[in-house]
C-alpha cells in the first residue's frame, strides 16, 4: 500500500506540519484563498511536504498542476506550456522541483512570464534557492521556508496510515518510525509501508530489521553540511568534548570524508589554539595524514582523538588576530620602505647571534603593533621571554 500517495493532503487542513504556513489566517494561505499568491520558491528538508503544499495550492487556485525538476527540464518543454495558455482564461502552476539547479538559461526562459504573470512559478529545494536565482528572480517571487516536522505530527499521520491500512502496530514500533524518520513523513511512511508488506502486525524488531539506522540528512547537503561542521568547530572552540564528539559522529554518519574534517582540525588548532599550546597543529596535521591513508572506519578513532585533545587544549586566537591585522593593513596602503639594513645588502645590520641571540634594533620604519599574545598556555611562557628579552636590552 502507498501510503505517501494515498495520505497525500488535498487541502490547507490536512497537511502535516508547517503551521506557519497552513494555519488558518497565515500569509500564505490567506494569499492562496484569495487566488493573489505570486511566484514563490519553498525550501526546506526531504520530507517535509514540499510538493504536497505545492498541489494543494494548485487546487485551491484551481490551476492546472505542471511538475517538473530542473535536472531534465528542457526548455522546449517549457515554451510548450506556455504556449498552450497563451490565450487561456487559466493560467497554469509551474512546479519546479530541484530548482537550486537551473541554469542560467532555463531562469531567462521563465523571467517573461513571471514577469507577466501568465503562470504561476513555484520551485522547491532542500537548499535555499535563493543564492542560485539571478536577483531578476529573486526581485519577482518569495521566499518560504518548511521545517522538519515534529514528532507530534508525525504520529498523527502515522496514526492515520495505521486506521488506513487496518495495521497492528505495537507501541516501542510506532516510536521508532518516528523517531528513525528525523522529521522526514515520507522515510516514515515508507519503512512503515514495507514493514507491512512483510506482515500486517508490525513490532519494533520488524521495523528496525528494514531500517537499522536512524535518517539524518547527509551532510552533502549544503546547509546542513556547514551547519554541522561550524557546530563541531564551535564545541571545540567551547573545550565542549562531548558536544563536539557528537557533531563528529553526526558529520560521519552524514557522509562525511574523513579528510575533509581533519583538514578543518588542522585549521582550527592554528586559529583557535595557536600557541597555547603549539603542540595541536602537529596533532592535527598527523591526524590529516593518517586518516588519507587509512580511511573509514578506523579513522573514526583519530578524528576523535584529535578532536578531544583539541577540546583540552587552552585556545588562543593571537596569530590569527595578528595576521588579519596584519593583512588589513597592507590592503589598507600602509607600504612600507624596507629598512637598508635587513634587506639583502646587509649594510648596517647587527647579528642578533653575536649578543647572545638578541639584540634592540628596528625591523620596521615606522613600527605597528599587530600580535598580542596572551597569557594563555605555552604562549604565555612565549611571552614572558620576549618581555624579558626586551627589558634586559
Amino acid at each position: 500500500m502507498d501510503f505517501t500517495h494515498l495520505l497525500r493532503p488535498k487541502s490547507f487542513d490536512e497537511i502535516v506540519g508547517q503551521e506557519h504556513l497552513v494555519a488558518k489566517g497565515a500569509p500564505l494561505r490567506t494569499l492562496c484563498e484569495k487566488g493573489a499568491l505570486g511566484h514563490s520558491f519553498f525550501y526546506g528538508p526531504a520530507g517535509v511536504g514540499k510538493t504536497s503544499l505545492a498541489r494543494v495550492i494548485a487546487s485551491v487556485m484551481e490551476m492546472p498542476f505542471y511538475e517538473l525538476n530542473a535536472t531534465s527540464l528542457k526548455v522546449e518543454e517549457l515554451r510548450k506550456i506556455f504556449i498552450q495558455y497563451k490565450n487561456a482564461l487559466q493560467k497554469p502552476l509551474i512546479f519546479i522541483d530541484e530548482v537550486h539547479r537551473l541554469s542560467k538559461n532555463q531562469q531567462e526562459v521563465l523571467l517573461p512570464v513571471m514577469e507577466n504573470n501568465t503562470a504561476l512559478i513555484i520551485g522547491v529545494s532542500t537548499e535555499n534557492p535563493f543564492f542560485s536565482l539571478t536577483s531578476a528572480i529573486r526581485s519577482r517571487s518569495m521566499l518560504f521556508e518548511l521545517f522538519t516536522i515534529s514528532s507530534k505530527s508525525l504520529h498523527v499521520l502515522l496514526e492515520k496510515a495505521i486506521l488506513l491500512a487496518s495495521l497492528d502496530v505495537d507501541n516501542d514500533a510506532k516510536e521508532y518510525l518516528v523517531s528513525s524518520a528525523g522529521g522526514d513523513a515520507r522515510a516514515m511512511l515508507k519503512l512503515l509501508e514495507f514493514a507491512s508488506g512483510v506482515n500486517t502486525s508490525v513490532t519494533l524488531s520488524l521495523v528496525q530489521s528494514l531500517r537499522p539506522n536512524a535518517l539524518q540528512a547527509g551532510s552533502s547537503e549544503a546547509g546542513v553540511h556547514y551547519d554541522l561542521i561550524s557546530a563541531l568547530i564551535k564545541s571545540v572552540r567551547g573545550s565542549d568534548a562531548d558536544a563536539a564528539i557528537y557533531y563528529l559522529a553526526r558529520l560521519i554518519e552524514g557522509g562525511e570524508s574523513a579528510d575533509f574534517i581533519a583538514r578543518r582540525l588542522v585549521i582550527l588548532a592554528s586559529e583557535d589554539i595557536g600557541n597555547a599550546n603549539p603542540q595541536a597543529l602537529t596533532l592535527t596535521t598527523s591526524c590529516l595524514t593518517s586518516v588519507k591513508q587509512i580511511g573509514f572506519p578506523e579513522a573514526r578513532i583519530i578524528l576523535a582523538q584529535a578532536v578531544v585533545y583539541l577540546c583540552a587544549s587552552p585556545k588562543s586566537n593571537s596569530a590569527y588576530m595578528a595576521i588579519n591585522k596584519a593583512l588589513k593593513s597592507v590592503k589598507e596602503g600602509n607600504i612600507q620602505e624596507i629598512p637598508r639594513h635587513i634587506t639583502q645588502q646587509n649594510e648596517g645590520y647587527i647579528y642578533p647571534h653575536d649578543f647572545g641571540g638578541y639584540v634592540k634594533q628596528s625591523y620596521m620604519q615606522k613600527p605597528q603593533k599587530f600580535v598580542t599574545l596572551l597569557d594563555v598556555g605555552y604562549e604565555k611562557k612565549m611571552k614572558d621571554w620576549l618581555e624579558t628579552l626586551k627589558k634586559n636590552c
